[in-house]
């Protein structure tokens, strides 16, 4: 490999070669990374087939441990595991202070965006983002207008998604403002590596991701409605059957509230409460994982069975909290994403310190006619869609699929967005011929009260095809341990 030979470095790592990609452990060109000196010489003395072993027994337990999603287009494979990567993604102390402001930042703007479009409006007459790409946006509730939240804030809990490129340049692929998941993975998988690798974390200082079911629990408790000193938290679910459920379980626990479902509330007089064995209690917080449309059938989609009738009722004079609001999901929409640098502009005067992945909006006539020349080079992205469905990656896809996204794109314009194909970069993975470089981003998980707090390290994913881009848990990725050090 490139930078370091094989003689020198004997070991598991020895015929490791990131063909060209940055790579987590190595750097540009493969010369290698300070901060991830001791890892890698770690990583180096393992044998093959006893990490191989230790990896099967890691999947082993997170199976016992009932830590699984659900895939819902396969009929013959309900509850998967999420395939867990024994070999961790590092990132350095400094690195991360700028991740951690620039995450900050981004955050901070989008509040202030949806504070402004659901009140007065001033970045549209001002013309900085089109008024129809929100006015018309489907994630936009007019129920909101005029709706007064608690600090402002929208967006409690935040995932942002993030990529590295082959320069080795972080950038911001996609943001998550709604019901963002995979934070117990997170927690779950740092917990693993102390468990079945000892010996590859011991003396690395790492910041701990532990708290953050408290951090949460404390942020939902500043958003409590005036005057409720020690509120009545809950986390509403949709139910056992909704592939993120473990999460809500894991949460209800780590943040010591109560998981219901929408049967278990009822409103009263504009307050929410809850049924209990000791009679109804009254509920100030709620941390809910269910979409906009589902979330009151007064409101929204009256054929919904999982949410609480009159709920937005309650919410809109201030008798309960939601995390995250409603109407959140204008902010988080591919189309507007392209927005975010002058968003950032507009409301904070500053430059994005992560910056966008380059963006086509198809709805506009010259974006349209350059995603058509060039359909072969570039990934096309349904602006609705999430988990990786829909998006065609043209440099991986045939004439045919080629010449279906082509007439999806004709036909409706403002459904899709398009990127450059980028080299995503790399980190060694354990697979079964040995160690080998696959594609991985990096979700970090926000949690907003009264202050923003920045979970340390988050979700790195990783696309276990070789070749893949596509690091989705639906579209057969994986996770790693993300350390963050001190």
């Amino acid at each position: 490999m490139s930078g370091v030979r094989a003689a020198e470095r004997p070991g598991l790592l020895s015929d490791y070669d990131p063909e060209g990609f940055y790579c987590e452990l190595l750097g540009k060109g493969g010369a290698g990374l300070p901060h991830t000196d001791t890892l890698r010489r770690r990583i180096d003395r393992q044998r093959l087939k006893e990490m191989q072993r230790r990896a099967a027994d890691t999947e082993r337990e997170l199976y016992n441990l009932g830590i699984t999603f659900t895939v819902y287009s396969q009929r013959d494979a309900i509850d998967r595991i999420l395939p867990f990567d024994v070999l961790p993604r590092v990132i350095s102390a400094n690195e991360w202070a700028v991740l951690e402001e620039g995450l900050v930042q981004r955050l901070t703007a989008m509040n202030l965006f949806l504070d402004d479009i659901y009140h007065h409006r001033k970045i549209l007459k001002d013309d900085v983002v089109p008024a129809e790409l929100v006015l018309q946006n489907e994630h936009y509730r007019p129920e909101m207008e005029g709706v007064d939240l608690k600090h402002g804030t929208y967006i409690h809990i935040c995932g942002v998604d993030i990529i590295r490129d082959q320069e080795g340049q972080f950038r911001v692929l996609e943001d998550n403002g709604r019901t963002p998941s995979g934070v117990s993975y997170v927690v779950e998988n740092r917990h693993l590596m102390f468990r079945a690798f000892p010996d590859l974390v011991e003396g690395i200082g790492i910041r701990p991701v532990s708290n953050y079911g408290l951090q949460l629990r404390d942020a939902m408790a500043e958003i409590a409605p005036n005057g409720i000193d020690d509120p009545q938290i809950v986390l509403l679910s949709p139910g056992a059957f909704n592939a993120a459920y473990f999460e809500h379980v894991f949460l209800a626990r780590e943040m010591g509230v109560p998981l219901v479902e929408g049967r278990d509330l009822i409103v009263e007089d504009d307050q929410v409460l809850m049924k209990t064995t000791a009679g109804r209690k009254r509920v100030d917080v709620i941390y809910r994982r269910i979409n906009d449309d589902f979330l009151d059938p007064e409101a929204f989609e009256p054929s919904s069975l999982l949410g609480v009738p009159g709920l937005m009722r309650a919410y809109k004079k201030g008798r309960v909290a939601l995390a995250n609001a409603v109407g959140t999901g204008v902010a988080d929409d591919k189309a507007v994403y392209a927005y975010m640098p002058r968003i950032i502009k507009y409301y904070l005067d500053q430059d994005p310190i992560i910056p966008n992945v380059e963006t086509n909006i198809c709805r506009e006539k010259d974006a349209l006619a350059f995603t058509l020349d060039h359909l072969k080079d570039l990934v096309v992205k349904p602006v609705g869609e999430s988990g990786g469905y829909g998006i065609t990656v043209g440099p991986k896809s045939s004439a045919e699929e080629l010449e279906a996204c082509r007439k999806q794109l004709i036909a409706k314009p403002a459904n899709f967005i398009s990127q450059p194909t980028i080299g995503l970069s790399v980190c060694p993975t354990l697979v079964n011929t040995g160690v080998r470089p696959r594609h991985v981003d990096l979700r970090p998980f926000l949690i907003t009260g009264s202050s923003t707090w920045v979970l340390p390290g988050g979700l790195t994913r990783v696309a276990l095809k070789r070749g893949s881009l596509v690091v989705n848990s639906s579209q057969g990725g994986g996770t790693k341990d993300t350390w963050v050090l001190e």
